[in-house]
């Protein structure tokens, strides 16, 4: 058994794997007994050579992007059964930032973008205003509400991703290589955007790279996916 833990006193465990495993079908378990916690509030960075497993990890985690294949073990969010969520209380209590911000935007328009998700969880048009307006101000993104979302640049773009899955307000954001596609000066400032939201609004953080080296300054945690196991890591890892 893999087994890590991050500690962090005092603080309720926003994430939990119990025994894990994981296969694809008629394939070797990618990852097997996976057990570990994230405390509410906590950054962590986990990392992994393409291959390892990070994706499907983070996928399992949200029943509606869950892969197929055969799973044993238990995933808990906030103390709760992850397998056990409808589509709203995953919607609302994880958010899900994909690498290829193309493949997760929807609409033509930042404005109808921020509002896509509140409106299919019919959030009422007041409060939906006012939610759009609160993370456009946070993103200083105002200017670009009515801005064809084509027209976008690619750090625009995964800055608006990231808006539209806060605007949902979630309590746990889980990011597959956010900045893999970003120049450095996006990188960085995409960066900088996750640590005020986690600072600012205690949203705990998992995100899952390749090249940790740009995030570890950000984190408080870091983990290893490798061979199957999960492993915890010192966070000067580069």
């Amino acid at each position: 058994m893999s087994t890590s833990n991050i500690s962090y006193t005092a603080a309720p465990i926003a994430l939990r794997f119990v025994d894990f495993s994981f296969s694809y079908p008629e394939n070797a378990a990618l990852f097997s007994d996976v057990s570990f916690t994230l405390a509410s509030g906590s950054f962590t960075v986990l990392i992994g050579a393409t291959g390892s497993g990070k994706t499907t990890l983070l996928r399992s985690c949200k029943p509606e992007l869950a892969p197929a294949g055969n799973h044993t073990g238990t995933i808990e969010v906030f103390g709760r059964a992850c397998a056990d969520f409808d589509t709203a209380t995953s919607a609302t209590l994880i958010g899900y930032v994909s690498q290829s911000p193309e493949n997760q935007i929807v609409c033509d328009t930042v404005w109808a973008e921020l509002a896509f998700g509140l409106e299919n969880l019919g959030v009422a048009p007041d409060a939906m205003r006012r939610r759009i307006a609160e993370v456009a101000y946070f993103f200083g993104i105002e200017s670009l509400m009515h801005t064809p979302t084509a027209q976008l640049s690619g750090g625009q773009k995964q800055v608006l991703t990231l808006a539209s899955v806060l605007v949902m307000q979630p309590r746990l954001l889980l990011l597959d290589e956010p900045t893999a596609q970003l120049d450095p000066i996006a990188e960085k400032n995409f960066l900088h955007a996750l640590f005020r939201i986690n600072r600012e609004l205690n949203i705990t953080i998992l995100v899952a790279t390749h090249s940790p080296g740009a995030m570890a300054d950000y984190a408080t945690g870091m983990l290893r996916l490798e061979g199957g196991c999960l492993e915890h890591e010192h966070l000067d890892v580069k």
